[in-house]
């Protein structure tokens, strides 16, 4: 009986202690383009470790080609960088960009990298993550024997949920490159639920973006997705869904314009000067601290580590300019819109604060908006209204302003060369 006692004492004590082991193994990445760094010195690489981990951030997703020259002597010092910070690195093997990846090459990069103290892993298994690569998912046994183990999860999100079952036992978990919705819409978890189905009990990478734009004629891309208020709802969903993994979508990618990290003009490709250059995201991670305590936590009960206004907008009406020929998702979706269709005209502000409050917006010194907020993370929203000028965001407790911030000017002129930058601007106060 005393042995039994123990016994139900212990089971009475298991919704306390699962909990608290599950939220131990959660952790959340950014994904870094490393064919970006040619010109990265071991400076940069630990200010953008720095930055990184100061935002929560456990650790970057290293995407890598087949064809980068400075592909090993950046994750050189990239892991020396994050050796000497107490970062995680994982490589993210880039099987759609620009080539085919060797078998023997894939394992030897892993073996050359999994023995780094920042190498994240999971138990003694090297993370190993991909970004597509569904000619290669037989090779992987391979891999697997040539590196003595791994935690494979990529994302062949090209297959869909239901394509993606065929594969589950070829791998540990998956990511899916699936972060902003397809259609006019906002996004929901459907398709976050559907591939959490389709793993079977394995672990869920979710992809949170907080933005897309891209015009690389270069490349033939040329279109959105709906971002608006993408930012904030999607980490809200992130705290509902409770995934193993979260994946940023991106730490630099410059030419898609869901880059969170400082802008590195050497790292902008050709042709996306004109929406990147004078529009910094770098506003965006001062949301992260929060979130991801509140992701790891389990609740969103977790204290403000400052209180703040994160806000972003797009510098001119939607309608004002020539479009560029952008679409709202690219030929080979199901649906094609006009990017009209997909954005709204407006000023979003999330408010960190930690006692209920009201948020002001006002648009060359003209209020467009004004509400209450919810102590913790809220969104508030204004449309431009037709009004020009710099935009002010305020916190106001008690009648008075605590907060203020103002931001680049909205503009009803085309900016130079007359097409229309779906880029958003990006400003905090604090």
């Amino acid at each position: 009986m005393k042995g039994f006692s123990k016994l139900l004492q212990a089971l009475t004590l298991l919704p306390f202690i699962v909990p608290k082991a599950l939220a131990a193994d959660r952790a959340v990445f950014a994904h870094f383009m490393h064919g970006l760094t040619a010109s990265y010195n071991s400076d940069l690489w630990r200010k953008d470790i720095s930055l990184a981990k100061e935002s929560g951030i456990d650790g970057f997703a290293l995407n890598i080609g087949p064809t980068d020259s400075w592909t090993e002597k950046q994750l050189d010092s990239a892991y020396d960088a994050a050796d000497q910070l107490g970062f995680k690195l994982l490589i993210s093997f880039d099987q759609a960009c620009c080539g085919d990846w060797n078998v023997n090459e894939v394992s030897r990069i892993i073996n050359k990298y999994k023995v780094r103290r920042s190498y994240y892993k999971v138990g003694d298994k090297p993370f190993v993550s991909t970004f597509e690569g569904t000619n290669f998912i037989d090779k992987w046994a391979t891999v697997r024997s040539d590196t003595e183990g791994i935690f494979l999860v990529p994302d062949w999100a090209s297959l869909g949920p239901d394509g993606f079952k065929n594969h589950v036992g070829v791998v540990d978990g998956a990511f899916a490159w699936d972060a902003w919705s397809i259609t006019t819409e906002q996004k929901t978890t459907a398709q976050d639920t559907a591939w959490r189905n389709a793993l079977g009990g394995k672990p869920y990478m979710m992809a949170v973006s907080p933005w897309f734009y891209t015009n690389l004629p270069q490349w033939n891309k040329n279109w959105l997705w709906k971002g608006d208020s993408l930012w904030f709802t999607r980490w809200e969903e992130v705290l509902d869904f409770m995934p193993n993994y979260v994946e940023i979508i991106t730490w630099n990618d410059y030419g898609e314009s869901h880059y969170i990290g400082p802008i590195n003009p050497p790292g902008i490709v050709q042709n996306a000067n004109r929406y990147v250059d004078g529009m910094p995201h770098d506003g965006w991670r001062f949301m992260l601290p929060y979130y991801i305590a509140a992701y790891k936590a389990g609740t969103r009960n977790v204290p403000i580590p400052q209180e703040g206004l994160v806000y972003w907008y797009r510098r001119t009406p939607k309608g004002n300019c020539n479009s560029g020929g952008t679409t709202c998702s690219p030929p080979g979706y199901p649906q094609q819109f006009p990017p009209q269709q997909c954005v709204d005209d407006a000023v979003y502000v999330t408010s960190l604060s930690r006692s209920d409050a009201d948020v002001e917006i006002s648009i060359g010194g003209q209020v467009v908006g004004k509400g209450a907020v919810k102590k913790g993370a809220a969104l508030f929203s204004a449309p431009f209204s037709g009004k020009e000028g710099q935009v002010t965001v305020r916190l106001i407790k008690g009648g008075k302003t605590v907060i203020e911030g103002t931001g680049e000017a909205i503009s009803n002129s085309c900016p130079a060369g007359g097409l229309t930058n779906w880029n958003a601007w990006v400003g905090v106060a604090k």
